[in-house]
Formats: C-alpha cells, sequence, structure tokens
C-alpha cells in the first residue's frame, strides 16, 4: 500500500464516471474512477478535497486508488419554496396535462373498435409506461441520494417507445424533471413522435397512404 496523498478533484464526468484529481504536492493530473471512491452516499464533485494513493493500472498508467474525503459532504443550498400563489397554477397546469393519458386511451379505444388493434398494442403500452414509471422513480431516488443517475436519453428512449404515460403520469407524481425546460420539451417531442407514429401505424383510413391502398 502507497504512502496518501492529497489533491482536490479538477475535472469530473458525472455521466462517465471518472475524472481527475490535481496533487497538493505539484505534478501531473491524475486519473481517478468512480470505483476508487468505494461506497458512499455522494457523487464527486468539482473542487472536493481528497487524500488518495497513487497507483497505475494495467497498462502502467497513473491514477488514484481508494480515495476518500478530506472533508464532510459539500453543503446543498435549502430549496426555496415556491408562494402558495404561484404553485397553485402549476399544480392546475400539472392535472391538466395528465388529461392527455385519458384521451390518449381513448383514442386507442376508438382506433380498436374500428380497425381491431392488435392486443399487444395495449399490453405494450401499458408495460411500458409502468417500467417507465419505475425508472422515473428510480432516478427521483437517486437524485435525492447524490446517487448514479439514469441518463436523459435513456427516460427520452422509453417516452418514445410507448412509454410517456407512465413517464407523464411520474413527472406530476413525483415532481421529477418537469421543472426543467429543455428535457420537457424533448419529452413532449417524443409524446408528439408517439402518437403519430401510432396514427400512421394503425388508422389507415385517416392516412393519405392508407386511402390510397384501400
Amino acid at each position: 500500500m502507497g504512502t496518501r496523498q492529497q489533491g482536490t478533484l479538477t475535472q469530473w464526468d458525472d455521466a462517465k464516471g471518472y475524472g481527475f484529481i490535481t496533487p497538493d504536492a505539484g505534478g501531473g493530473r491524475l486519473f481517478v474512477h468512480a470505483r476508487a471512491f468505494g461506497l458512499r452516499a455522494w457523487r464527486p464533485y468539482l473542487g472536493e478535497r481528497l487524500s488518495y494513493e497513487p497507483g497505475r493500472d494495467a497498462q502502467g498508467k497513473a491514477r488514484a486508488q481508494r480515495v476518500k474525503a478530506l472533508e464532510p459532504r459539500r453543503p446543498q443550498p435549502a430549496a426555496r419554496r415556491a408562494p402558495a400563489a404561484r404553485r397553485a397554477p402549476d399544480a392546475a397546469r400539472g392535472g391538466a396535462v395528465l388529461v392527455l393519458i385519458p384521451a390518449f386511451a381513448a383514442l386507442v379505444l376508438a382506433v380498436h373498435l374500428a380497425w381491431s388493434l392488435p392486443h399487444a398494442v395495449w399490453g405494450g403500452y401499458m408495460a411500458l409506461s409502468l417500467a417507465t414509471f419505475i425508472v422515473y422513480a428510480g432516478d427521483k431516488r437517486a437524485a435525492r441520494k447524490g446517487q448514479w443517475r439514469v441518463a436523459e436519453s435513456t427516460l427520452h428512449g422509453l417516452a418514445l417507445c410507448g412509454g410517456w404515460p407512465g413517464a407523464l403520469l411520474a413527472q406530476q407524481l413525483l415532481a421529477h424533471k418537469r421543472n426543467k425546460p429543455v428535457f420537457m420539451r424533448v419529452f413532449w417531442g417524443t409524446v408528439a413522435l408517439n402518437i403519430l407514429a401510432f396514427i400512421a401505424l394503425f388508422t389507415p383510413a385517416l392516412m393519405p397512404w392508407g386511402r390510397l391502398l384501400s
């Protein structure tokens, strides 16, 4: 076991799970992987003071091992509660968007009565919505505990494939992701694409090429 040294985390890629430590003693930065931190309740963050053992990987490249924090977890700023007058419209808007779920269910039922949808379509939407809700709940829990998060591309992919009703429900019930404008713009794009794909695939009489082929 090498002599422990100290340094500061000066670069960190949370998505890839690695970064670099700048040693207090000078010299080049040391690569550090998330596994080197072991089990702890929060993610590494820029500027964190660390102690570590210098080592090398299988290719002989220098890296930090058995990393430990030198200070308590960085305090998180207290969340500011929105005034009651502002929270009420937000709740009303949240309830309004949930109307889209029964509206889409009514569309699916109407299409089924008109063109006899395969049962797999119903089951697929239900299964994907349940899975998406569970993934959102897991990501919300990870956010609270400072653990590794689910990639936003994964959440959008689930929504695009048909899990958007579960995502919409999770956003409102769990208050997760709904206040991120960029995320929500992409999310609504996936909802629109999924609904358009559903109409194109299962309502031939409503589409131009469906009328040509009928």
